[in-house]
């Protein structure tokens, strides 16, 4: 929705305003439909570093249902057109969608993985409330994702990507090795620091401190015309919530949650998830928290388990 040249003028007033370490990764999300090889190069130029692709699926009638306009066949020369720019690329798909078979679920990763891609994040489709899909499916027009379904294709998406060489560092997340691995992401689920600009933007800082911006673009656009904060809520969580988010963050990393960090008494929880094939018992017996395939299918589980011992 902004032409390359605003989003390169944004980059302008960071770096008038703030200093950018020299391998700073710069992302911006881009649907396949938005780009051509001029947008690109003027997002290159600007220090832009990668393009997380908005693939989610190679099958048009899965596209439809989601509501994506752009046409499956132009991903390969999208891929081509980021690389030859030399910028990182990502590929973001969706599984689950209403309609979507095992078969067209194969097609999408086969299609991902034929443009020789470093990186694929792999979502399932989550029916937001307040959505035309929302509205689709509490009308009985569409169904809810099948949880068996869901994981079914979270597995055969694994498989794929460890034969084509990438490997899981976050539950939704495979890279080609661990410089591959997205900065932005990871920033998250370490549970970072990160400061948001724009509309319906959210901030987190030090201490457990929340905010966010007013949603509507004219409403964020008319409070800074008058001198006003965009920031319309805020909250401040307290040391306990803090800790069940870093469980609940970490858990979904490979090996980011060590063991001994754990409250008092989860060392039976650990015991049993090993039992239950849930976790890698050598990573355990050296004291890293690695879920197995299955673990990853049951990291909520898991978590909610562990956070029974946060005081």
């Amino acid at each position: 929705m902004l032409a390359a040249e605003v989003l390169a003028g944004v980059m302008d007033d960071i770096r008038d305003r703030f200093r950018l370490a020299p391998d700073v990764e710069v992302t911006t999300e881009a649907n396949p439909d938005t780009l051509d090889p001029s947008y690109i190069a003027t997002l290159a130029a600007a220090g832009f570093t990668r393009i997380s692709l908005g693939m989610q699926s190679a099958v048009p009638h899965v596209l439809a249902t989601l509501d994506r306009t752009h046409d499956p066949e132009k991903i390969p020369d999208v891929a081509k057109w980021i690389k030859e720019a030399g910028l990182e690329l990502s590929l973001d798909l969706i599984y689950g969608t209403p309609g979507e078979s095992i078969d067209d679920w194969r097609r999408s990763l086969q299609v991902a993985l034929s443009n020789d891609v470093d990186h694929i994040s792999a979502y399932s489709l989550i029916v937001e409330p307040g959505t035309k899909m929302g509205a689709m499916v509490r009308r009985g027009e569409l169904p809810m994702p099948d949880e068996d379904d869901l994981a079914d294709k979270y597995e055969i998406a694994d498989a794929a990507m460890e034969a084509a060489g990438l490997h899981w560092y976050e539950v939704s997340n495979w890279s080609t090795s661990a410089e591959t691995r997205c900065d932005h992401n990871m920033a998250y689920w370490r549970n970072a620091d990160w400061w948001g600009f724009g509309p319906g933007a959210h901030s987190h800082i030090g201490g457990g401190v929340r905010f966010w911006n007013a949603k509507h673009p004219r409403a964020w656009s008319d409070r800074l015309l008058a001198g006003e904060s965009p920031a319309i809520g805020r909250e401040v969580l307290e040391a306990s919530t803090q800790e069940i988010e870093r469980i609940m963050l970490a858990a979904r990393i490979d090996s980011e949650l060590p063991l001994d960090s754990l409250g008092t008494g989860s060392d039976r929880a650990i015991r049993g998830f090993v039992q239950q094939g849930l976790l890698d018992g050598d990573a355990v017996d050296e004291g890293r928290f690695e879920p197995t395939l299955q673990g990853r299918l049951m990291a909520d589980y898991m978590v909610r388990i562990l956070t029974d011992y946060v005081s």
